[in-house]
C-alpha cells in the first residue's frame, strides 16, 4: 500500500468516526447494533465475532462458526488501542504506518495487550465522547472494520425508536 493510499484511508476513517456520533447508547441500542452485526455475518457467511462494550462492560458478545478464542483474544486487544487512543483500532494503525514506526514498539506497548489492527470502532455519543466500543474479529483488518462501521451507520440512520 503506498504513502498515498494510507493517506486517504486515513482521511475516510476520520470521517467515519466524525459521522458516527449517536444521540444516545442504551443497552437495548448495543443490541440492536449487535443483532444488526449477527444478521449481516449470517447473510454474508461470515466466520466473525463481535463484540459490543458500553464502558469496561460488555452487554454484547456473539462468535459464528470458523471462530476460535483467539478471536476473543483479539477482541481484547483492540478495543484497549480504542480506549487509549481514542481512535478506531484501524485509524491508530495506519497513523503508524503513515509514520513508518511500528506501534506496539512506539509507544512501549505488549502486542499481547494492545493490537492497532482494525475492528473495533468507538461508539460516540453528541455531547459525551466515547461510550463504548464496537469489534468486530475475524475477517481482514479493513473488512473487520469495514462490517463495524456498516452495521453502526445502520443503526445511527434507523428512526429513534419510542
Amino acid at each position: 500500500m503506498s504513502e498515498s493510499d494510507v493517506s486517504a484511508i486515513i482521511t475516510e476513517v476520520e470521517a467515519q468516526e466524525a459521522e458516527l456520533v449517536l444521540p444516545t447508547f442504551t443497552n437495548d441500542d448495543a443490541w440492536r447494533l449487535g443483532s444488526l452485526l449477527v444478521e449481516l455475518a449470517v447473510e454474508r457467511d461470515l466466520p466473525v465475532t463481535i463484540d459490543i462494550r458500553k464502558g469496561t462492560q460488555q452487554v454484547f458478545h456473539a462468535a459464528r462458526p470458523g471462530t476460535t478464542p483467539d478471536n476473543d483474544s483479539w477482541i481484547k486487544r483492540k478495543v484497549r488501542v480504542v480506549y487509549r487512543f481514542g481512535a478506531s483500532s484501524y485509524l491508530v494503525g495506519l497513523r503508524a504506518k503513515a509514520k513508518g514506526t511500528d506501534f506496539n514498539a512506539d509507544h512501549g506497548l505488549l502486542f499481547q495487550e494492545y493490537s492497532a489492527h482494525g475492528g473495533a470502532f468507538p461508539v460516540r455519543v453528541a455531547g459525551v465522547g466515547i461510550v463504548g466500543v464496537v469489534t468486530v474479529s475475524g475477517l481482514a483488518q479493513q473488512d473487520d472494520h469495514a462490517l463495524a462501521v456498516e452495521a453502526l451507520r445502520e443503526l445511527a440512520e434507523a428512526p429513534p425508536r419510542v
